[in-house]
């Protein structure tokens, strides 16, 4: 029987490859456009909603609620406002990069968050797509964490065809990581 010794040795970081020097991709520039006309027409279905309650015939709305009607709208519009000016901004931060061992996603506007997940963790990916996503050609690359119950992270805006060419590399390059 023999003893191990277990150590735990300092690293020195000078020389190694950092994250903010990864060449970063943007997402397709129908995913903000898709989220800014997604908050506009909700925004105005929710206003026209309220317009068909305060002026319907059909059942007298007490006035407490009419004078509480001009304070809706104005809050609804200020909200519709301010998503489309958070996907207009945000949306532009949102880039991912695909490297031989690892993949990453950037996003944030105010607070940034990058996430890496190394390609030999990865349990499964999914490509998902919405009608919305079908109708602009646009799908979300779901990646799942080994060990994880939900997905680790995922990259929304993807051209369809490029979420397939990653799915397909890192499906790819986790066979030979493996084996290798």
């Amino acid at each position: 029987m023999s003893i191990e010794l277990i150590s735990n040795q300092q690293v020195e970081l000078s020389g190694t490859c950092k994250v903010e020097d990864l060449v970063l991709h943007s997402l397709s520039p129908k995913y903000r456009s898709l989220n800014i006309i997604v908050s506009l027409i909700v925004g105005f279905v929710i206003v026209v909603i309220i317009l068909l309650l305060a002026i319907q015939p059909l059942v007298s709305m007490p006035q407490k609620y009419l004078d509480y009607y001009y304070i809706a709208v104005m809050g609804i519009t200020f909200l519709t406002l301010w998503s489309v000016l958070y996907s207009y901004f945000a949306d532009r931060k949102k880039k991912y990069a695909i490297r031989e061992f690892d993949v990453h996603f950037q996003s944030g506007l105010l607070f940034f968050s990058t996430v890496s997940q190394p390609i030999m963790r990865i349990q499964h990916i999914e490509i998902e797509r919405g009608p919305i996503e079908r109708s602009a050609g646009l799908a979300t690359l779901q990646v799942y964490s080994a060990g994880g119950a939900n997905h680790a992270f995922e990259i929304p805006g993807l051209v369809y065809e490029k979420a397939i060419e990653l799915r397909q590399f890192i499906l790819n390059h986790k066979d030979v990581s493996q084996n290798g």
